[in-house]
């Protein structure tokens, strides 16, 4: 296992300009704590509107000679970094739990999956397509080519520190832009050994920017205010969402908005009920159900019901919470008290209110920030739970009769990012897929993301998509040319 102590000391706590880590003009820092005892990691640099312009002045001139360079030179570098993560799995892996509190074996799995992206991207860097054809008048060329759309600022969460970066990062620098990065107050310590790891791969000083801030909206609004800024890229909130599209709009930016969820996961009659069960629980627990894509809203159908509440409820029970660096966790902390205070009083409500708790219902006495695993039924209507985005380890199952009633209700949200269902019926799988009214569908699988599939929402849930072949055309400008023949 990686020792924290000497860990946390090679991790850059500067914010990362021009290649390098520098204290904030102002000299200001502030705290990253372990959400599984509350104490202080270390102290960062906090990066104010000083900062925030030197960095952009920078980032602005690296980036037009980053977007001359070769592709195929860019996609050897996102090549290295990807294999400089990989190499140093255990370090990002225990830097994740450290900050956020996921589980061990989860934060490996998210190292995987973020450098994936890397990966992914380096090899779309030399496959941006243009295309050439002749006029229909028959007068000259139809010349289409893409270049990058110009300098990004990407804005990140705190529940998936790496992913989250490397899903904007490598198609923006794939692209040929240059990007700077706010990471999560929570969670920086990821994103800036990411950012040395790039450095140590050889990308050119100023391409990539980290100005982590305790002043998210001084720094988000100096740079989008700023005209040489093209394009914002946020994960998070869809209220945040909502307010960064409304300022995006002053210098007309390109957006991609990954907001919030609401998941439905429907178990219907035919389904494998071990299957299902396993599912349910990937769908939900993983991250401690702190993901936009975790399942919100259990339906299930009446005749399955009963069996699958009872095994899922097992399950539940049987979760060992403690410190994700813990070898028998099987449940980390919250992420913070804050978002404990939220989880709580959505369950509370709910048990006020009349709903039939099963198992958990409390928070976890001691240090830290848990919650117990929690699971309801009976949640009657009204109920907050029933319409907001938990993001905490806590099932709520209903019951229907009909296929109609279920997409019904599965539909009947303002969010539309993923959603989950179970059934050995190879019609209904097709049919109810494209009934649901999600830009992500999961068919007897719990966990559908994936760095070659496009990634993004519909209604309140998000614009654009990440990932994919997809992916990299957020970052790039179609330009036509028409030559006189």
């Amino acid at each position: 296992m990686t020792d924290k102590q000497t860990l946390l000391s090679s991790v850059p706590t500067g914010l990362w300009i021009d290649g390098a880590s520098v204290p904030a003009a102002s000299g200001k820092t502030f705290p990253v704590t372990d959400p599984a005892t509350g104490d202080v990691l270390v102290e960062i640099a906090d990066a104010g509107v000083d900062d925030v312009r030197r960095a952009f002045d920078i980032a602005v001139t690296a980036g037009r000679a980053w977007a001359t360079t070769p592709p195929r030179e860019r996609g050897e570098i996102l090549r290295a970094a990807f294999e400089a993560v990989i190499a140093r799995t255990d370090d990002f892996a225990m830097l994740m739990t450290l900050e956020m509190g996921k589980i061990l074996s989860e934060s490996v799995g998210e190292v995987n999956y973020g450098a994936e992206f890397l990966r992914w991207f380096s090899e779309e860097a030399v496959r941006i397509h243009g295309h050439t054809s002749t006029a229909p008048a028959g007068n000259g060329e139809i010349v289409v080519v893409k270049e990058p759309v110009g300098p990004v600022l990407a804005v990140t969460p705190w529940n998936f520190p790496l992913a989250m970066g490397t899903r904007k990062i490598g198609p923006a620098l794939a692209a040929g832009c240059p990007i700077v990065v706010k990471p999560a107050r929570d969670t920086p310590l990821t994103m800036l050994l990411l950012a040395q790891v790039f450095a140590d791969a050889g990308l050119p000083p100023g391409v990539l920017t980290v100005l982590q801030t305790t002043h998210s909206g001084d720094v988000s609004s100096t740079l989008m205010a700023d005209h040489r800024l093209r394009k914002i890229s946020f994960t998070g909130s869809t209220g945040v969402g909502r307010v960064l599209i409304r300022q995006s709009a002053d210098q007309i930016l390109r957006t991609s908005m990954e907001l919030g969820g609401n998941a439905p996961f429907l178990v219907f009659d035919d389904a494998d009920l071990d299957a299902a069960v396993e599912g349910a629980m990937a769908a939900k627990m993983r991250n401690g159900g702190e993901a936009c894509t975790s399942a919100n809203r259990f339906i299930v159908q009446n005749g399955i019901r009963p069996a699958f509440t009872e095994a899922l409820t097992a399950r539940l029970a049987a979760m060992r919470v403690g410190p994700g660096y813990d070898a028998d966790s099987d449940l980390g902390p919250i992420v913070n008290a804050k978002q404990v205070d939220h989880i709580a009083g959505l369950v509370d409500e709910a048990v006020t209110a009349g709903a039939t708790l099963h198992t958990g219902g409390r928070r976890v006495d001691g240090p830290g920030s848990f919650y117990e695993p929690t699971l309801l039924t009976d949640v009657p209507a009204g109920c907050a739970i029933l319409t907001e985005e938990i993001f905490g380890p806590v099932i709520v199952i209903s019951g229907f009769d009909t296929d109609d009633e279920a997409i019904t209700r599965a539909n009947d949200t303002d969010y539309g990012l993923a959603s989950y269902f179970f059934t050995r019926d190879l019609d209904r799988a097709k049919r109810v897929a494209r009934a649901l009214d999600y830009g992500l569908v999961g068919v007897n699988r719990g966990v559908i993301s994936d760095p070659a599939a496009p990634f993004g929402g519909v209604k309140h849930s998000g614009i654009g998509v990440e990932g994919g072949f997809e992916g990299i055309e957020e970052y790039l400008d179609t330009k036509y040319i028409a030559l006189t023949s």
